[in-house]
């Protein structure tokens, strides 16, 4: 079991890597068995389809990002205000890192898989749900109000930015989420999603 389990794994290290590089459409299976020097009789005693082998990427990828999530928000010896910032903040580290060029796995795939998978939807929609629904609880106890559309509103931002960062290939809108992340936070209300006052084009 445990080398049945160490196969299934490193089939789905190496067909991570090869879809953050290439999309889920474009990597292909012959690809990914080569590449994980795994025979294709052996994919299939894992994975009933390449949808299901995306679908089981996806989960296994909301399933880390939630313990990195709970991990950073769960911060000892920090307040729950920094803590978000922090999350936030590892966020933006992460596609910097990488010259603006990778970002968040799931907000690759939304947009590829969204109209060519339901299962795949479906794992990103419940995914993306989970993650809200923490942030919201934590938002909740920083005493930000309203939380559940607040974390909704930083979420999309996010998602928004990480994709903008990777297209332009710097890190603008990454510092422009930041900074509307910390507004939010130091405020403790969605009113600074409207307002014109102490925004950054204000003082272009």
């Amino acid at each position: 079991m445990a080398a049945q389990n160490k196969t299934r794994e490193h089939l789905l290290d190496v067909g991570e890597r090869i879809v953050r590089n290439q999309g889920f459409s474009s990597a292909g299976l012959a690809e990914i068995l080569s590449e994980a020097e795994v025979p294709k009789g052996s994919f299939y005693h894992y994975f009933s389809s390449k949808e299901s082998y995306g679908v089981a990427l996806l989960e296994r990828y909301f399933v880390r990002s939630v313990e990195d999530m709970r991990r950073i928000l769960e911060q000892p010896n920090r307040s729950t205000q920094q803590a978000i910032l922090d999350y936030f903040s590892a966020w933006k580290q992460r596609i910097e890192d990488s010259d603006c060029r990778q970002g968040c796995f799931a907000v690759k795939l939304t947009a590829e898989v969204s109209d060519l998978s339901e299962p795949m939807r479906q794992t990103l929609m419940q995914g993306r749900q989970h993650m809200v629904r923490i942030l919201a609880e934590h938002l909740d106890r920083a005493q930000c109000q309203p939380s559940e559309l607040l974390a909704e509103a930083l979420y999309a931002l996010w998602c928004g930015a990480d994709l903008a960062a990777r297209a332009n290939h710097d890190h603008r809108s990454l510092l422009a989420a930041l900074w509307l992340t910390q507004q939010c936070l130091e405020q403790k209300s969605t009113h600074l999603l409207t307002s014109q006052h102490d925004s950054p084009t204000s003082r272009m």
